[in-house]
């Protein structure tokens, strides 16, 4: 396997830039390449990197050095047995009947109050003053922690993400990663002994306590599982919220129609979890030799998974890089579980455990900022640009309305 100079480079200021013309390129013309920067194999079309996902045979031990030296050992991680019970454990909280009536309210008010402190204005830049903070700052209450430590968990979650992108391996966003691990632990590992001792009606406590044929998570997996949560959990929400009110603004009849029917919220996520994915690309690591992308992945290689040239593919999706919220294709019913069409949240065994509480926070904070921004467009002059390579989302999206007072 050779690497692939038609195309452009995944580490390349052009991919950088626009990544959708260089994915459509690789499914065309080289849908298995060797990226010999990041000593990886390449898939790009739908039905290969959904597979990829499915197949037990691809694994998920890329993570034994993607993610364990920031988080410690995760859920992520494991498989068989194991990985069921530690899921079994931690699982509930996120499922729909327990979420609503545990943590909605939670979500109600940090999103409420994100929005009030902007709403009489008539602007906002979105990304830093709602979108960066709200997925976090609902995590952090979710598990109980001090809020006054908000700007320290988004300082964590940013290092985590930067870290985990980190495919040219800078040595300073190494080392603030492994950094941030030591001062995340420093910080848990003291208040999960106390909630040990001391439950309460937390997320953290329902952790420290749960019980499945006898196993319980040790406080390291509890610590690994809330840095997991904190990183994977405000990411795709942070970026999702963002990357779907920039494409709803651009398509003005599609955002009138939100506005008058907010049952379609989850569909213009699920449109922007497709259009626009927040992770753009997954590892897998196969346990024997794969045919992949017409093509033998061998044993212990890594796979680059690309999301976000999957969820574009002609071969799947009908007019791949229009935004509709009415695609036939994605189902209003599966969108948000392991039957997913788009790939956003993964597939299989390893589908994102808490892709109903992404979903629960973008229908909470869309229909509060579509109330607070009845007429709301982008700032005359504005300019969208996206950063990223492994995660992908709006450096900024200022946006003008007219004020609305704070409701009393």
């Amino acid at each position: 396997m050779t690497v692939a100079p038609e195309v452009p480079d995944i580490l390349s200021p052009e991919f950088l830039a626009n990544p959708y013309p260089a994915y459509r390129a690789m499914r065309e013309r080289a849908p298995l390449f060797w990226h010999e920067a990041t000593r990886s194999y390449v898939v790009s079309r739908y039905e290969d990197v959904r597979r990829a996902f499915r197949d037990e045979a691809l694994t998920t031990r890329n993570y034994d050095w993607q993610l364990e030296p920031v988080h410690g050992r995760t859920i992520l991680q494991l498989d068989g047995r194991e990985h069921a019970v530690r899921r079994a454990l931690v699982a509930p909280a996120f499922r729909g009947g327990e979420l609503r009536e545990r943590f909605w309210p939670v979500i109600e008010r940090n999103s409420r109050e994100l929005v009030d402190a902007f709403r009489h204005t008539g602007e906002v830049e979105l990304v830093s003053r709602f979108a960066t903070r709200f997925p976090v700052n609902v995590i952090a209450d979710m598990l109980g922690l001090d809020r006054s430590d908000h700007d320290r968990f988004h300082r964590w979650y940013t290092s985590i993400i930067a870290f985990l992108g980190n495919l040219s391996q800078d040595p300073r966003v190494a080392e603030e990663g492994l950094r941030t691990r030591e001062e995340f632990a420093a910080y848990m590992l003291p208040i999960i002994r106390e909630r040990r001792r001391n439950p309460g009606p937390d997320l953290l406590s329902t952790l420290c306590t749960a019980e499945v044929d006898g196993t319980r998570m040790s406080d390291e997996d509890v610590k690994a599982f809330c840095s997991l949560l904190l990183a994977a959990g405000g990411e795709t929400t942070d970026k999702a919220v963002s990357s779907m009110f920039a494409n709803l603004v651009t398509h003005p009849e599609q955002l009138a129609r939100v506005r008058e029917d907010r049952s379609l919220i989850p569909r213009a996520f699920a449109e922007t979890l497709r259009y626009t994915p927040p992770v753009q690309m997954i590892m897998r690591q196969p346990a024997r030799d794969v045919e992949l992308g017409g093509g033998t992945v061998p044993a212990g290689a890594t796979v680059i998974c690309l999301i976000g040239s999957a969820n574009r593919d002609g071969d799947r999706f009908t007019a791949p890089d229009a935004f509709d919220i009415h695609r036939p294709e994605l189902g209003e019913a599966t969108s948000f579980s392991a039957a997913a069409e788009h790939l956003a949240f993964a597939l299989g065994r390893h589908f994102c455990v808490g892709a109903l509480l992404a979903e629960a926070e973008v229908r909470v904070a869309t229909n509060h900022l579509l109330d607070a921004m009845p007429d709301v467009r982008l700032a005359e002059g504005a300019v969208l640009e996206e950063t990223g390579v492994f995660t992908r989302g709006l450096r900024e999206l200022p946006l003008r309305f007219t004020p609305v007072p704070s409701p009393a």
